[in-house]
């Protein structure tokens, strides 16, 4: 009789004070995804939930070749992203906190976190918007460092 109170008792606490997961970072989320994908050898991977600093991310990621294009699905409530992809990026990941970086504390980020000189990017929100290491050294501008792709 008493495992049976016990075992009742536990149940309805797993029913009723169920913990809830929390996501903390929707984009080391979205770049997990892509990397797990890519791994595998998918042709598309589906995001969620969006945000704008996702789609800047990956508009900057489109951009240097690293994946193919992406579509916004609104769905009234986080939002998805559906990327194709094509096979470029080998790892991706997001820097946290989002340390601020100097103009002159690029050559330093790009040697800790980039597998070589002439391959990979860093990217920045600046100012100016969100861009790779490489635009924000042609606007003269530093910025807070989101992550980087490869």
């Amino acid at each position: 009789l008493f495992f049976f109170v016990y075992t009742f008792c536990v149940l309805h606490f797993i029913q009723h004070n169920s913990f809830k997961m929390v996501l903390m970072s929707v984009l080391s989320n979205a770049l997990k995804s892509i990397v797990n994908a890519e791994k595998r050898g998918k042709r598309q991977v589906l995001l969620r939930p969006s945000s704008k600093v996702v789609v800047k991310f990956l508009q900057v990621m489109m951009k240097k070749g690293y994946i193919g294009e992406f579509e916004i699905v609104d769905d009234r409530r986080g939002g998805k992203i559906v990327v194709n992809l094509i096979g470029r990026v080998n790892k991706c990941g997001v820097i946290s906190p989002r340390f601020d970086v100097k103009l002159g504390d690029f050559e330093q980020w790009i040697n800790n976190l980039l597998p070589a000189r002439q391959f990979g990017h860093i990217v920045l929100t600046t100012s100016y918007g969100i861009m790779d290491h490489e635009q924000a050294r042609l606007r003269e501008t530093g910025g807070k460092i989101l992550g980087y792709f490869y």
